[in-house]
């Protein structure tokens, strides 16, 4: 039995639809070029596609020159490719965030699309306005990270499975390819999704259970099959010694050690998290499940979203890792469902949560355009005072275009939450750009103060300067992948985990009031410092003596 979903009152004209499409393409573009890669995540990230853009070995992941065996490297792939696309133009780092765009984009395509046909017509940009407002998005979707393709991934698969029933064909290719480019992405997880959520959907409804949605399963077999198996053989003919290291030291083996302990208290993070990584869609998708409660066996449109949150928080909350980045994929059938409230939702909550958002919203624009002229004045105010002190040594400039942009920005919402027609979808589009609004005066008036605490440039430069021009190699002692990364991007500077290796220098990394573990009679420290305001890690680089003490 299929749900009869009830006509929207307020269909989205050409011109609302072109008006909405912008304000995802802006939301998308902003943030995505302009600043250097950023810590930790990127740092690293980057590392891995910057080593394969200059030793053109495409199979094996390495950073600094080790292999580095943690993910499969489509998302490196698209990144690299990018950045050689757009090398002419952006520094190799902008054009390797730009793959982060693509995928993101994908991610919003193929979830508006599984809006559209569960809930009808009109809901498709309804889903996409409600995922870029989500505040976990905002940041993570804009970074150079991996996570941002498996989210297209499964956002790809829950569409495949909103068409299984009817188009099996359609629906298999998609569901197959989804799962691979998550696969290819970020490993396991994607199929674990994908044979969990096949299995529960047929065996708790019977909606499900039809000849077409099993033959969908079987075509999303075999188009997934080359995305399972030929990177994973090409790189155990390469090496079975990484591909153990990558099939089970890093990813099976490393999940039955941590299921044999047993879980812990971080398998509640993402509970208590998503309410704010998620909001304002959390509360819309909770509200039209309370609502439906008693119909939950017909209404056949909320059952997908509901199957595939339920499996997405309880597999991610008992894996190894346990990380805020690692709940995006929770945020798709949480936005579906927000999409099916629309339609029951009264206007005095719409008008509620139009009037929080507006508030809050302008609020913060208030302040960052206070805090900024601040900065820019030298007033004096606290405030300034703090902003100072967190990033120690920054010199505000004003900048012309961002300056420009931001004003331009900031009136064109004040028109827009202005203007904008009175419905049940004002309330998640005035949200939405409200968010915009903020991320994009990040990303102009503040971009420089972010990217001076974020940033390994001057560190890097200045630690360089110091080095002698001719040195064997460096052995790193405690040094991260972000930091060895970024050590190779700017300076050219590849460090050795291996300690017991004889280098002629020794790069340590620790706070500032650690004692360094080196014998000082052996070694001369050559230089010391650190990120500007970030009081966690510090450097010292030692030259080792040319004639040791007998």
């Amino acid at each position: 039995m299929y749900f009869i979903r009830p006509t929207d009152p307020n269909p989205i004209t050409p011109a609302k639809a072109v008006l909405l499409g912008l304000l995802c393409l802006v939301w998308l573009g902003t943030g995505l070029v302009g600043h250097d890669p950023w810590k930790p995540d990127e740092a690293y990230s980057f590392g891995l596609i910057y080593s394969m853009v200059h030793s053109g070995d495409w199979l094996v992941p390495t950073l600094a020159g080790e292999p580095y065996m943690d993910k499969p490297p489509l998302f490196y792939w698209t990144a690299a490719l990018s950045a050689k696309l757009w090398g002419p133009l952006l520094p190799l780092h902008d054009g390797a965030r730009l793959a982060s765009g693509f995928y993101t984009a994908l991610t919003l395509l193929f979830t508006g699309l599984a809006s559209r046909k569960l809930y009808g017509e009109y809901r498709g940009w309804a889903a996409a306005i409600i995922l870029i407002g989500c505040l976990g998005m905002m940041v993570r979707s804009h970074e150079m990270i991996t996570d941002v393709a498996l989210l297209a991934g499964c956002a790809m698969m829950l569409y495949g499975f909103a068409l299984s029933r009817e188009r099996f064909m359609r629906a298999g290719a998609l569901i197959g390819t989804g799962m691979g480019i998550g696969f290819m992405s970020k490993g396991f997880i994607s199929p674990v999704l994908f044979l969990l959520i096949a299995t529960l959907l047929p065996a708790l409804f019977k909606n499900w259970r039809t000849l077409k949605y099993f033959h969908s399963l079987s075509i999303s077999v075999l188009f997934s099959l080359p995305w399972l198996t030929i990177w994973p053989l090409l790189l155990y003919l390469h090496s079975p010694k990484l591909f153990a290291e990558w099939a089970w030291t890093r990813n099976i083996g490393n999940w039955i050690d941590y299921a044999k302990a047993g879980p812990s208290m971080e398998a509640f993070y993402y509970v208590e998290s998503l309410p704010w990584l998620a909001w304002p869609a959390l509360p819309l998708a909770f509200w039209v499940v309370w609502k439906s409660r008693k119909r939950l066996k017909q209404r056949d449109d909320l059952q997908l979203p509901l199957v595939s949150f339920a499996v997405m928080l309880v597999t991610l909350s008992l894996v190894p890792d346990i990380k805020e980045v690692f709940a995006l994929p929770m945020l798709l059938p949480i936005v579906l469902l927000a999409a099916a409230s629309l339609s029951i939702l009264k206007r005095g909550a719409a008008n509620a949560l139009d009037w929080f958002g507006i508030m809050t919203f302008a609020l913060l624009a208030i302040l960052m355009w206070w805090g900024w002229a601040g900065l820019l004045l030298d007033n004096q105010a606290k405030i300034t005072h703090w902003l100072k002190d967190y990033q120690p040594g920054f010199d505000p400039v004003l900048q012309t275009a961002p300056f420009v942009i931001a004003i331009i920005a900031t009136v064109l919402w004040v028109i827009l939450v202005w203007r904008v027609g009175r419905s049940m979808r004002r309330a998640v589009v005035n949200w939405a750009s409200g968010v915009t609004l903020i991320w994009i005066l990040a990303m102009t008036l503040w971009l420089p103060w972010l990217d001076s605490g974020k940033s390994y440039r001057n560190m890097v430069v200045a630690m360089k300067r110091a080095m002698p021009k001719q040195y064997q190699c460096i052995a790193g002692e405690h040094l991260g992948d972000a930091q060895r990364a970024m050590l190779h991007y700017f300076g050219n500077i590849i460090t050795r985990r291996d300690s017991k290796q004889r280098c002629d220098l020794r790069l340590i990394q620790g706070d500032k009031l650690s004692r360094p573990l080196l014998d000082e009679t052996r070694w001369e420290k050559i230089w010391e410092g650190s990120r500007k305001g970030d009081k966690n890690e510090h450097y010292r680089l030692y030259q080792r003596l040319r004639r040791e003490p007998a």
